[in-house]
């Protein structure tokens, strides 16, 4: 405890660090009194519960990412996630098509003309986003003026394009101007926001009798969330150190190189994307319920506590893990910048024969790291199933889990980085954290 106390005295005497997480919350709060104000027209008394079916599936994701704004039919009910899928688009685009690979290798010059095409897709997917969301989402007797279908329309989606930009800003400014990834902060926020109100669902059903077991059982659930998160924290920081050697250089009166450095590969090189994937890819077998030959497969498939659903889903995860991580990671590049900088692995020639050791390297170690995400992206369905209620299971495994492990260890790593620049003591007695790259 007193190493605690020590190392938030240490923070509030670094004066840039102050202002900088001083902003952040700010932002935060700014963005949090956003997600309640609802979308102008809308009766708040009839969405005092929220849009139904909100809770589950794909629909239920976007609405965890968006801190509950989706269910809430408020202004930044879209959230950031147009946004991450122009990024994720954009970002493939740049491993298969040229132009985008030339920006790609331009600096800074061409990492601002990618987020500036970035922008332009993201107003494209709002523009059929917004109109799909306030015809197809909001219910229609909770619309509270006398506009004409189309006029509530037009306004509506302009305002959800508008708040969906002004969260992009607010991630932008938190990023340049305060701690930590802006928009991995922001979507983190509206995960854990839902958090209390789970975890006092949760205590009121064990007290009161209404769920499985008692106080003595809520104990053991929180101790096993602690050890999954345990879990989560070593997936997204194990690597593979595999050794690289630098010639020695000798310019001036100084020699350079000589030593031996290590090449971290990441055993979940994909991150959280994986589980994204299948998510999307698992709401589709819910449209087979039209037809009456094909419902059965339907309603396997409508529960994540399904067992088939379970074991496509792990399977998809698995499988998604390598694509992705085949897609984001290239070793002919990392064998090509590794030979242009003198350095070369002991026993491996270099070029080729380096870049095939590196793959075959990254094909043996994304095994257990995507068995390892497929666990953690099912957990929730077992928590479910041994009685913990819908909204706590969430928060024992999937995206919710790893977004927040993942964004807490990168934002907690700057403010050590800060720490220890200025000559204080890091966040930890004993070793460095490290962060993860990317959702």
């Amino acid at each position: 405890m007193a190493k605690f106390v020590e190392t938030i005295k240490n923070i509030y005497k670094i004066e840039e660090l102050r202002t900088r997480i001083g902003y952040t919350l700010l932002l935060v709060l700014v963005y949090r009194l956003g997600c309640y104000i609802v979308l102008p027209g809308l009766d708040p008394e009839a969405l005092k519960g929220g849009i139904s079916g909100t809770q589950e599936g794909l629909v239920g994701l976007l609405n965890m990412f968006s801190g509950g704004a989706f269910g809430n039919a408020s202004i930044f009910a879209l959230g950031v996630m147009p946004y991450i899928s122009a990024s994720i688009v954009v970002q493939l685009l740049g491993m298969f098509v040229p132009a985008f690979r030339k920006m790609q290798m331009e600096g800074e010059s061409g990492r601002r003309k990618m987020n500036q095409i970035t922008r332009y897709l993201t107003l494209a997917i709002l523009a059929i986003q917004g109109p799909a969301y306030v015809t197809g989402m909001i219910p229609r007797n909770a619309i509270a003026v006398g506009w004409s279908s189309f006029m509530f329309n037009l306004i509506s989606t302009i305002i959800l394009m508008a708040g969906t930009m002004f969260v992009m800003w607010l991630g932008e400014r938190i990023t340049d101007r305060g701690i930590g990834n802006g928009i991995s902060l922001i979507i983190m926020i509206g995960i854990v926001a839902r958090l209390p109100y789970a975890l006092v669902a949760e205590i009121g059903q064990k007290f009161t009798g209404n769920g499985v077991g008692g106080p003595l059982i809520l104990v053991v659930e929180l101790v096993i969330w602690f050890l999954v998160i345990i879990a989560a924290i070593a997936i997204v920081q194990a690597v593979r150190k595999v050794p690289v050697q630098y010639a020695k250089r000798v310019i001036g009166n100084k020699q350079y190189g000589g030593v031996r450095q290590y090449l971290p590969l990441k055993i979940n090189a994909a991150g959280v994307m994986p589980i994204i994937f299948a998510q999307a890819l698992m709401m589709f077998p819910m449209l087979l319920g039209r037809w009456d030959a094909t419902r059965g497969i339907a309603a396997a498939f409508s529960s994540y506590t399904n067992v088939w659903y379970n074991i496509v889903f792990a399977i998809l995860v698995i499988v998604f893990t390598y694509f992705y991580t085949a897609v984001t990671v290239n070793p002919t590049m990392m064998a090509e910048d590794m030979k242009k900088n003198g350095g070369f692995i002991p026993g491996v020639k270099p070029g080729k024969k380096t870049a095939e050791y590196i793959d075959a390297i990254m094909s043996r170690i994304t095994l257990p790291g995507s068995i390892a995400l497929a666990f953690i992206a099912i957990m929730p369905a077992f928590a479910n199933i041994f009685g913990i209620n819908n909204q706590f299971a969430s928060f024992f495994g999937g995206t919710s889990l790893l977004i927040t492990v993942g964004v807490v260890l990168d934002t907690l790593q700057q403010i050590e980085s800060y720490l220890l620049m200025r000559h204080y003591d890091g966040l930890m007695k004993t070793g460095r954290l490290t962060g993860r790259s990317g959702l």
